[in-house]
């Protein structure tokens, strides 16, 4: 990050220099003798009308990389630190396997049991072999498979299917949030650099101007009031530069939560996501976000659930072959093959429960109906929002420009002909630099409004590809 700290000794700064000449002849020669060449009292020199807002963007050109590759890395860092992400993963993983035992459903079920047990018997009668008792071991060997159960198991299938389909959808959206995120913070990463780098020039101007009025003051006694009101702006500039870093960092520790501590320099962001995409698009491409693809995969899973409830309640009809072999005291074997018929007569609460499983079927098809809705709004809102920041930019370049004439002939006629007040010189400085931070605004407000526009749809990362 370019180290942005105003410099506290700005005698060295080589426009005070030519600021306190011009002071001292303001001095020394009356109004009408004097005519210098033109300068200002600040770091940055004049520019043509056409390129004063397009300073701000230059400010941050120092950088090398490239924003759309940095912010794709920085995307790529974030996703695979996030535990959030993680988990959500794992429970993706969890609805497979969930999927998968759903599907073994169909395959035959072969149980085997053994006992050992000691057993006695007592007949009737005082005989020696009225009692019997001894050790006995059984073993059983049971395979069941079934045959019909009227659609039961494919649609509890498909019910797990699409339940696996929303966990992995769900993992995109939250993958999605993520991006999302992290480009919002990068962006205003951007932004508080840039609108620090502007407070810097203003922060030297209004110290520019502090150093001549202190040479004015020792000579005349009577400006010093412009002295303090120069020196409560320089105050001001300052601490407005000093709350800016403070979010910048603060910004920083929050982008770092998700990219870890190792953060690249910041890239060029005023231009990234300059471009605002077509509205209609934007509204098709609704259909395709993940949020969208979850609820709707949620709903279709509910609905193979109810069917499967329905199913569950009608006749069916299994494979059931039983072997059984007894050993020691009473032996004997014995075997069962055959079709088992289940017919349900009555059901206590089989009508509540399928009716349960029908309105959650219905609830998840109106979430996900309102999930479209409200998405739709939201393009629509942002991108009514987008065009205002980015109409808001247009027009600030041309307040800017006559600003930035303003605060020149302000200060020109207060050094040469003391036809203004110093307060004169200070609200031009004030508006034109409160412009400068009004247009760095904008700029990125339009930039923040169109990621989240591309969030509802495909994707933050896909205009960044």
């Amino acid at each position: 990050m370019t180290d942005t700290t105003p410099r506290r000794n700005h005698r060295r700064h080589p426009f005070v220099a030519s600021c306190l000449a011009l002071a001292v002849g303001a001095l020394v020669l009356p109004a009408w003798a004097q005519n210098p060449p033109p300068s200002r009292c600040s770091d940055d020199a004049a520019l043509p009308a056409t390129q004063t807002a397009a300073k701000d963007a230059a400010l941050l050109e120092s950088g090398t990389a490239d924003p759309r590759t940095q912010l794709q890395e920085l995307v790529e860092r974030a996703l695979n630190r996030s535990k959030a992400v993680g988990a959500v993963r794992l429970l993706a993983q969890a609805a497979e396997a969930d999927l998968a035992e759903a599907k073994a459903q169909r395959m035959p079920t072969v149980t085997l049991g053994v006992t050992g047990s000691h057993v006695g018997t007592i007949l009737p009668g005082n005989g020696p072999d009225t009692r019997q008792s001894g050790l006995q071991g059984r073993g059983t060997l049971s395979v069941t498979a079934p045959i019909y159960d009227s659609g039961r198991i494919t649609k509890l299938t498909e019910w797990r299917a699409q339940l696996a389909e929303a966990a992995r959808f769900g993992t995109s959206n939250a993958e999605e949030q993520l991006a999302l995120q992290t480009v919002s913070l990068a962006l205003d990463r951007g932004r508080y650099q840039l609108q620090a780098q502007v407070y810097t020039q203003y922060v030297r101007k209004m110290a520019c101007l502090v150093e001549a009025l202190d040479i004015i003051t020792k000579a005349d006694r009577g400006r010093a009031s412009e002295l303090v009101q120069a020196q409560k702006s320089l105050q001001q500039a300052d601490l407005s530069y000093e709350q800016t870093v403070s979010a910048l960092r603060q910004t920083e520790v929050r982008l770092k939560r998700f990219v870890g501590d190792d953060l690249p320099r910041s890239a060029t962001m005023s231009t990234v996501l300059a471009r605002l995409p077509d509205l209609n698009e934007m509204l098709s491409d609704v259909m395709l976000a993940p949020d969208v693809a979850q609820a709707a995969a949620n709903a279709q899973a509910q609905r193979s659930y109810a069917e499967s409830v329905r199913a569950g309640q009608q006749p069916s009809v299994s494979l059931l072959v039983t072997g059984a072999a007894t050993v020691g005291q009473a032996r004997q074997q014995d075997w069962v093959g055959g079709v088992q018929v289940n017919i349900p007569i009555v059901q206590p609460g089989a009508d509540s429960a399928l009716t349960s499983a029908r309105r959650r079927a219905q609830a998840a098809s109106l979430q996900r109906d309102d999930t479209i809705e409200a998405k739709r709004y939201r393009v629509q809102e942002m991108y009514e929002a987008a065009q205002s920041s980015m109409d808001r930019s247009r027009r600030i370049v041309d307040i800017l420009r006559n600003s930035d004439r303003v605060r020149g002939f302000t200060l020109q006629q207060w050094q040469q002909l003391g036809k203004r007040s110093l307060f004169d010189v200070m609200a031009a400085e004030g508006d034109y630099y409160s412009m400068r931070i009004a247009h760095v605004n904008a700029l990125y407000d339009a930039q923040q409004v169109v990621a989240i526009i591309w969030s509802q749809g495909r994707g933050v990362v896909t205009p960044l590809r």
